[in-house]
């Protein structure tokens, strides 16, 4: 370790999974520029309550925030890595916070130049059935922005269908949702 630093536990380890087109795995200290540029745009942050941050601290403050996820719940969000290119594209996974929130939340990001592929849903596919599978969920929400029909539209293709409103800090929100035994019903 440089300047007399010494690890004081083992490393986190979070799970790796693999789609046709994605490897979904934890974020790296070099990701943070496609981090920042993720939460940066004015777009994507439209529907997740408008703040933008295109700082690099920011980013890695982000970063540190869906990791820390992992070794508090056993679940987070991953880095959404596209094969083809080996760039960092977005972000999915998990959020379930032990106060004041509705349950365990999928949840999907991308980078503008990567809607309409497809890899939102490949994504959430993948999160959906790992969270179903090594989690044991019972049920899976999604919290989407009423006007966010691009969101919607991924929460139905993973079978999910609309459950309630909730109000959130940003203004109300649809939450969807699917059960384990919609799930399982649903599996090849």
């Amino acid at each position: 370790m440089t300047d007399g630093l010494r690890r004081a536990c083992a490393p986190l380890e979070i799970p790796v999974l693999e789609t046709a087109r994605l490897i979904l795995r934890g974020y790296r200290a070099e990701d943070a520029p496609a981090v920042a540029a993720l939460q940066g745009d004015a777009e994507v942050q439209r529907h997740m309550g408008g703040r933008t941050d295109t700082s690099l601290r920011g980013a890695y403050a982000k970063m540190l925030n869906h990791t820390a996820l992992w070794h508090f719940r056993g679940f987070g969000k991953w880095g959404i890595e596209e094969k083809a290119s080996g760039n960092l594209i977005g972000r999915a996974g998990f959020l379930d916070y032990p106060y004041e929130w509705p349950g365990l939340e999928l949840g999907w990001t991308l980078l503008p130049a990567f809607w309409g592929k497809g890899y939102a849903s490949e994504a959430g596919r993948a999160a959906l059935d790992w969270g179903f599978e090594t989690l044991g969920a019972d049920r899976v929400l999604s919290m989407i922005q009423p006007a966010n029909a691009a969101s919607i539209n991924v929460a139905r293709k993973l079978g999910m269908t609309y459950w309630r409103l909730w109000d959130d800090e940003d203004g109300p929100q649809q939450l969807w949702s699917l059960t384990r035994d919609t799930w399982a019903a649903s599996r090849p």
